[in-house]
């Protein structure tokens, strides 16, 4: 079932009741959502108040709740740190994984980046061959950077020659730094829920990064977030600020269909399966991780 992500912007007041989560806002009559039925909640009003029953009740449906800081910006997440029912194994089996399996992981996860870094092209009429080039020479480790090499050519391409990728660049970055941050956020549930440790990356070793893994897997997903960036860039081009409008179209990434394992999926449920696939690998019961195409 698609989990839904509830986007709360107004002051109101959160509780629990009967299984129910129950938004009462300032002035109107309250609204309940089921809890089971929640995948990601953002949480943006400064004064939103919440009961512990409530982190509680959505801590054991493993949604992530989201928290933005005063500038209306995702900053914190809460997510469920015994999801599996075999945790324990899980996280021996990723703290013992071989260098040459994590170099090799890695490869597959640059290769299903620059590949749909490719298909996005193509779907926009946009020049792509140096990318088919690039996905089918990709090295162990990734050890010639063909990521780094892919990414300059597919910015240019897709926003223009001006355009410069940065944190804390001109639009449209902080659109894409809004759509990499639920990404990230989603990935890291999924990695809960598959019962990995989001901190032990296969590739990125950041000793002040807490999400390394979850930075490595939403690799080959930043295309869809790309996606719909550029999609807002086009309806908007004059825009610069994030407002409601754009962030609700952000959140409708997770419900965004992508194809997996050659069927169709939403991106969230694709999640699920590409973390579930990873700790396979990890187990050594399989060796390639699954990744969705974009279509």
């Amino acid at each position: 079932m698609i989990k839904r992500t509830l986007y709360i912007a107004n002051q109101c007041y959160l509780r629990v009741q009967d299984k129910q989560l129950v938004i009462k806002l300032k002035e109107g009559e309250a609204k309940t959502v089921p809890i089971e039925d929640i995948g990601f909640i953002v949480l943006e009003h400064p004064q939103i108040s919440i009961t512990l029953p409530v982190l509680s009740a959505l801590n054991d449906n493993n949604v992530a709740v989201i928290v933005c800081n005063e500038k209306h910006v995702p900053h914190a997440m809460l997510l469920n740190l015994d999801s599996h029912h075999i945790q324990s194994e899980l996280f021996r089996n990723q703290i013992e994984t071989s260098e040459p399996l994590k170099k090799n992981l890695w490869k597959q996860t640059v290769e299903s980046k620059i590949k749909n870094q490719y298909r996005l092209l193509n779907k926009l009429g946009k020049s792509n061959a140096l990318l088919k080039s690039l996905s089918g020479n990709v090295k162990s480790g990734d050890s010639d950077n063909r990521e780094g090499v892919a990414a300059r050519f597919y910015w240019e391409q897709l926003f223009g020659k001006a355009f410069i990728r940065d944190r804390y660049g001109e639009a449209p970055n902080p659109l894409l730094n809004y759509g990499y941050i639920l990404l990230r956020s989603a990935v890291a549930r999924a990695l809960a829920g598959s019962g990995l440790l989001a901190t032990l990356g296969i590739h990125h070793r950041n000793r002040y990064n807490a999400f390394c893994l979850a930075d490595d897997i939403m690799e080959p997903y930043r295309p869809f977030v790309d996606e719909i960036v550029y999609d807002i860039d086009e309806k908007y081009p004059e825009a610069n600020i994030l407002c409601t409008e754009h962030k609700t179209e952000l959140l409708r990434l997770m419900a965004k269909d992508v194809l997996i394992g050659k069927r169709k999926s939403p991106l969230m449920l694709a999640l699920t399966q590409t973390t579930a696939s990873l700790a396979r690998c990890f187990a050594g019961k399989e060796k390639k991780i699954e990744y969705p195409e974009l279509v």
